[in-house]
């Protein structure tokens, strides 16, 4: 194997589990790698191109002060056949916080790739050029989830769809590792004592029972962790405790998965990072702390097992 110190990096979609891409990011720098290009799909493009805007510290920052209820003011849901959430207002908050630049992916500090999908014509987009945000955007449009990106007389969709973990479509140098993150991999995960996604203004919920029941309802919908202080265990998970959300998104992990084991024998990555989908839901985002150690502990562990 090679020992450049060159790494073309390949993220992987599936939700918060993608605030996993960062912790692998860190270790890949922690050891001296140097990210000369990245490809994603869905969060794995969205953490990829603020990786390659040079905004992926101000993100983690951001990301790791907001709770539960923090994640679910930033949900703008509708009623449509296209999608229960816009996704408009998430996007706005980023623009406001200058974190999604307004600028080309040509004009990025390396080289990036971004996939979606033309779910009109039945194929794959791929994004190495344009308006970034725009790129983004319609990577990470879950079906049935956000509301699909008009684009060009059509709708874009979740590259997912397609190409979880887009190997083929990373620009690569001479003698670079190719290192691929792998969210959907079907391995157990156990939660870290201490760990629990709770809601940190806990006492303030209390006090305004209407609050309590929205974010109830919220973690049965959705398959999240309760709001208690007792760490849920992940790997644990009985039928009674999966919400209608979370039994959908669990049906297009398992297709993910089966596409993500194609695309590794066509286009075998020189380390394979596998993160368990049970690791998160699609909208844990307060669980930031917990899941980019996590991907920063199963870098380590893939670098380690190839003498890297």
């Amino acid at each position: 194997m090679s020992k450049s110190k060159n790494v073309a990096l390949v993220l992987g979609s599936g939700g918060a589990r993608g605030l996993a891409h960062i912790g692998v990011m860190e270790e890949l720098t922690h050891r001296g790698y140097k990210i000369t290009s990245v490809s994603g799909s869905s969060m794995g493009a969205f953490v990829g191109g603020l990786l390659a805007a040079n905004r992926i510290e101000d993100y983690k920052k951001w990301i790791l002060t907001l709770d539960k209820i923090d994640i679910l003011t930033l949900i703008d849901f509708t009623v449509s056949w296209k999608g229960i959430i816009k996704g408009q207002k998430v996007f706005e908050k980023m623009q406001e916080l200058n974190m999604i630049p307004d600028m080309n992916i040509e004009d990025l500090s390396l080289p990036y790739t971004a996939v979606a999908v033309d779910i009109m014509n039945n194929q794959l987009v791929v994004f190495n050029s344009g308006n970034l945000q725009n790129a983004i955007r319609a990577s990470i449009s879950i079906p049935g989830v956000f509301t699909p990106m008009p684009y060009n007389g059509t709708f874009l969709v979740d590259g997912g769809v397609l190409s979880p973990l887009p190997l083929e479509y990373v620009e690569r140098k001479p003698d670079d590792l190719l290192v691929a993150v792998d969210l959907n991999a079907i391995i157990p995960y156990e939660q870290p004592n201490g760990q629990d996604g709770k809601v940190k203004r806990n006492g303030w919920v209390k006090d305004n029972p209407s609050i309590e029941q929205l974010v109830a309802k919220w973690d049965k919908f959705f398959g999240h962790s309760t709001t208690s202080n007792e760490p849920s265990k992940k790997s644990k998970l009985s039928p009674k405790s999966i919400g209608y959300f979370d039994l959908a998104m669990r049906s297009v992990q398992l297709m993910q998965s089966q596409l993500t084991q194609y695309a590794l024998k066509v286009t075998p990555p020189d380390v394979l990072i596998p993160i368990s989908k049970n690791s998160a839901t699609v909208f844990e985002f307060y669980r930031a702390a917990e899941l980019i150690e996590y991907g920063r502990k199963q870098c380590v562990i893939a670098l380690d097992e190839k003498g890297l």
